[in-house]
């Protein structure tokens, strides 16, 4: 049995996921958050048997000015709670600050947008990127794409173990029921909206689509920073009348609208193995997606689903109108990507990688 320190930057539903799954190992527990964002993503408690480290961080957002009071802070919470293992992310905030606590065994964890996107910001990033990493007892990603960013910046190879965080799969699994009566055909897209995950994008490419093919609808969740810009290209578009606006949903409710959508779609622009893409394939759902690294690990042209050229609507409002115009021969894919989950997204599964990336890094102080 180790006691872990899991220092997060909130708490979202991945924290909760992660801390949850931990709860049920031999391992003792505590939780840290970095900073309490203005929009909380996790309604669920941290599990009971966590113990919440309550410190100077956790209270607000984390600016850069506070950072020397942050680091006593976090050594005192170490000399504290005495851990044998830190596990630290995203990179250049936890992870940093853990690595500037000179604390070992230190395990590492990417979020994916730390090192496909931050790690290149500017000279500073890109220092804090390779001080944390190369200071890291032991690395874990979930995809092959961030694993090699991690060794380009002073990982070593043998030091790292790559899972997929994977999905409920009894959660996240094909119904009839939610089916809805209507003959149209239903897009879904949940990710946020901001630059990064490219739902303006997906708007305009469906303001050609759905002049074209008025039996077309989007559904969108969730909400973000380019809320107002997307709204307004798609009622300039004059297709507003065909997108409903669900807004956040909680966990216990989402697979309800994978299971009301006839295609996922994913247009971001920089992601680790994203976990709405594995959720779309848990549910059975066929999935159009960005040909970044990571969406290729995952979607096979004309099996599972489709890549198209990130970024370019024209190509994205055409594979839509492909998509809808073999909609009555989808149901193979969609079962191709339920299979797809089972053999490579299966949470209960994947999270045994995990404790076998706190075996590594705790071998490194043994």
């Amino acid at each position: 049995m180790a006691t872990v320190l899991y220092f997060s930057k909130d708490y979202c539903p991945h924290d909760h996921r992660f801390l949850s799954a931990l709860a049920g190992t031999e391992h003792r527990v505590y939780f840290l958050r970095l900073e309490r964002g203005p929009r909380q993503t996790e309604d669920r408690p941290v599990p009971a048997a966590v113990e919440e480290v309550l410190w100077e961080g956790g209270r607000g957002p984390a600016k850069l000015a506070g950072g020397l009071r942050l680091l006593r802070s976090l050594k005192g919470v170490i000399r504290e709670v005495r851990p044998d293992l830190i596990h630290a992310g995203p990179i250049q905030t936890c992870g940093l600050l853990a690595a500037l606590a000179g604390f070992h065994p230190l395990l590492i964890m990417s979020w994916g947008f730390d090192l496909m996107q931050d790690a290149g910001r500017n000279a500073w990033w890109r220092w804090a990127t390779a001080y944390t990493l190369q200071r890291a007892s032991a690395f874990t990603s979930d995809c092959e794409a961030t694993r090699d960013k991690a060794i380009a910046f002073g990982v070593l190879k043998e030091r790292t173990v790559v899972f997929p965080w994977g999905v409920d799969l009894a959660h996240f699994s094909p119904s009839a029921v939610d089916r809805p009566s209507s003959t149209g055909f239903t897009l879904f897209c949940n990710r946020s909206w901001e630059p990064r995950y490219g739902v303006d994008v997906l708007a305009r490419a469906f303001v050609q689509a759905a002049r074209q093919r008025p039996g077309l609808h989007l559904m969108l969740l969730g909400g973000g920073s380019q809320g107002a810009s997307i709204r307004q290209i798609l009622e300039r578009g004059g297709v507003a009348g065909q997108v409903s606006f669900a807004g956040q949903v909680p966990q216990a409710e989402l697979p309800r609208y994978y299971r009301q959508a006839d295609l996922f779609i994913s247009p971001s622009h920089i992601d680790g193995s994203s976990v709405s893409l594995m959720e779309a394939l848990a549910c059975g759902l066929p999935c159009l997606v960005s040909d970044i690294p990571a969406n290729k690990e995952w979607v096979s042209e004309d099996v599972n689903g489709w890549l198209f050229p990130d970024g370019n609507v024209d190509a994205l409002a055409t594979a839509i109108l492909a998509a809808y115009d073999k909609r009555e021969n989808l149901a193979a894919v969609g079962r191709a990507a339920r299979t797809t989950a089972e053999e490579k997204a299966d949470w209960k599964k994947n999270f045994q990688k995990l404790l076998e990336a706190y075996d590594l890094a705790l071998q490194s102080k043994r």
